[in-house]
């Protein structure tokens, strides 16, 4: 028996050779380990009718209906319209960073599929923003396996972008996005956090439900470097000579009095703020994001 359990750690996931064989073994390995279907508790209730159309599956299509009309029309269920979730994942140059052999933006991808597998599975409308400085790329949410392998052939191999303005891109993307739902923003949050929060609180102002996935490599925290060593931006280009000693421990607490604002001012502004690591299993964050989806109902 297949143990995709072992599907839930990153640098395993990275072995595989496509993104929906990653998201469906992802989403598998979660159900194994947690015993139970989080698709418990999601019906699916027949809406009403609507014209068919292109996009639409053939599966959908009502035969009685058409017997009677010798029109074609489709089933729409309540999920279609109950909640339309968006991702942001951040592809700025600072997401290439590893220690090891994945980068935050690999692992950042491989939780957008699993989640995107998972809200389709569950009747869900799923949207994807790629994004750096300025969006990148717009996929409006759908609800259709057809939509869910556009949104996984997009992650695919997502390019890495320039500096980032993540700010900017929260704000334009509050204005964008006009009907209630959920927002999840991926990022390693590598720019001015007083921005940030300011674009997280217009989604809240809008009425949004909002995850924060902050993703840092391990080494970004610990910061074990033991010789001296050249620290380059990877997004101004700034570099700095030094011995690490010199500045390791001013530097955790920095990193770890910012992980505390963000935690504080997001447990404020009711948004769920989840620290993450590349070398950590996935479950951690679909663990927070099945919590969410069921307050909403």
């Amino acid at each position: 028996m297949l143990d995709t359990k072992k599907y839930l750690q990153p640098e395993t996931v990275a072995k595989l050779d496509n993104m929906a064989l990653r998201a469906r073994l992802v989403v598998e390995g979660y159900i194994i380990g947690q015993h139970k279907s989080p698709y418990h508790g999601f019906s699916v209730e027949f809406a009403e009718h609507r014209a068919y159309g292109p996009g639409d599956e053939i599966r959908h299509v009502d035969w009685k209906l058409y017997g009677k009309t010798d029109r074609y029309y489709v089933k729409q269920y309540e999920e279609e319209t109950n909640l339309k979730a968006y991702i942001l994942l951040d592809t700025s140059r600072s997401m290439k960073y590893t220690s090891g052999k994945v980068t935050k933006l690999d692992y950042g991808s491989y939780l957008s599929a699993a989640l995107s597998y998972l809200m389709l599975k569950q009747h869900d409308g799923i949207g994807l923003i790629l994004f750096d400085k300025k969006i990148k790329k717009f996929i409006p949410p759908r609800s259709t396996s057809s939509h869910l392998n556009t949104v996984l052939l997009h992650l695919e191999k997502p390019e890495f972008g320039s500096d980032t303005a993540i700010g900017t891109v929260l704000h334009e993307m509050a204005e964008r996005i006009k009907k209630r739902g959920l927002v999840i923003l991926i990022s390693d949050l590598m720019d001015d956090s007083e921005s940030i929060l300011s674009g997280l609180k217009h989604f809240r102002h809008n009425k949004q439900e909002v995850i924060l996935f902050h993703i840092l490599d391990r080494n970004e925290l610990d910061f074990e470097f033991s010789t001296r060593t050249r620290f380059k931006d990877m997004e101004s280009g700034s570099q700095l000579t030094t011995e690490p000693w010199h500045i390791k421990k001013t530097y955790k607490e920095r990193i770890l009095h910012l992980q505390d604002d963000y935690k504080k001012q997001c447990r404020e502004q009711l948004i769920d703020y989840v620290p993450l690591f590349t070398d950590q299993n996935l479950d951690k964050a679909i663990n927070n994001y099945i919590n969410k989806r069921q307050k909403l109902g």
